[in-house]
């Protein structure tokens, strides 16, 4: 498999993907001009001095070697907020306490924020169904965290990821019936839709600015505030390996959780490292051979490419690598690459 920027000629391939997304998706909706529009932002993103007072948007896609398809997606968001407003909700407490009548009162309140303006977003995890072996969803989803290792200098400190929410069993969302709808009149998946395309600017336009007090919503809303979609908790279940956390911010449609993590402490960032290739063999490298299982990428902006292969460890700062995995991410001898382990082989127990 190879890991590799998106370009403008992945457009088709792009929308084909779309259409087969779940509900919720909203970074990857089934809209040709939205998908232009990315992609040329994209390119954009790509330019050695992108304009930093907007945001900037990284996608990479999944590609099967065998018969050039994409089959995945993984993305990144620097600047989130920018360019477009970007709002969650926070929750907090308010405490009341009233000394004539000896009575406390602990009240659990929604804000709306913009708490994470300027920081960076993980988006668009997406791996087709019959392409998740073993290694192809873990690789597809920290290849962001090489990519962001590779050039920390265009990402926050601050990493986040909106995970999808709750949805019952008609595909609707409780949490949306009995508070957004009030507001918009609108079914979940045209607000998402609405929200994908056009930006959040609606939401501002519309959505009340005082907190909405958690005890008046029905307990079908509130039980499923931070709550992931079944599909979406092993997505979350990847993040909290890597480090991020739950501190109380939630989708705005569906209360999915945002999952958040200081950039120097994600896990994989904190073990990749770059190395030099010390020779490049002919001949293919076994589990038996190698000594580990490792993420690889070129750590070209221009034309970023990464592979999963067994690799030989030289030193702690040289490897070497097969020819095969060489030539698809285009480096050779002498050049220096990015490694990330992901299973000790054979020889490294």
């Amino acid at each position: 498999m190879l890991i590799r920027s998106a370009r403008a000629s992945d457009l088709n391939q792009l929308l084909q993907l779309s259409a087969v997304l779940p509900l919720g998706m909203t970074s990857m909706p089934f809209d040709k001009s939205t998908w232009e529009k990315k992609l040329t932002v994209v390119e954009e993103s790509l330019m050695e001095s992108p304009n930093l007072d907007v945001e900037r948007v990284y996608l990479l896609v999944m590609e099967d070697t065998d018969s050039g398809r994409i089959v995945g997606t993984a993305g990144v968001v620097a600047g989130v907020g920018l360019t477009h407003p970007f709002y969650n909700y926070k929750l907090s407490k308010d405490v009341k306490v009233s000394e004539a009548l000896d009575i406390r009162r602990t009240s659990n309140l929604l804000n709306l924020v913009n708490d994470f303006t300027g920081e960076t977003e993980l988006i668009s995890l997406f791996l087709l169904p019959e392409f998740r072996s073993r290694y192809a969803g873990q690789f597809l989803s920290r290849c962001r965290y090489v990519f962001m290792s590779d050039f920390p200098e265009r990402f926050s400190d601050v990493v986040f990821a909106e995970i999808r929410g709750y949805l019952d069993e008609s595909e609707k969302s409780p949490f949306w019936e009995h508070l957004g709808k009030k507001f918009f009149n609108l079914p979940f998946a045209k607000a998402d839709f609405i929200s994908a395309v056009n930006g959040s600017q609606f939401i501002s336009d519309l959505m009340p600015r005082f907190p909405v007090y958690l005890e008046i919503l029905p307990e079908e809303a509130v039980s499923v505030i931070g709550k992931p979609h079944d599909e979406a908790a092993p997505a979350k279940r990847l993040l909290e390996k890597e480090g991020f956390t739950f501190n109380g911010t939630i989708d705005i449609f569906d209360a999915g959780p945002v999952m958040e993590c200081r950039r120097e402490n994600i896990a994989s960032m904190t073990n990749s490292r770059e190395v030099k290739i010390a020779a490049v063999t002919e001949a293919a490298l076994t589990k038996e051979d190698s000594d580990a299982l490792c993420m690889v990428s070129n750590g070209e902006l221009s034309n970023y490419r990464l592979t999963l292969t067994p690799v030989k460890l030289q030193s702690v700062d040289a490897v070497i690598l097969p020819q095969s995995a060489a030539t698809l991410i285009d480096v050779e001898v002498g050049n220096r690459v990015r490694v990330l382990e992901i299973m000790a082989g054979s020889n490294g127990k």
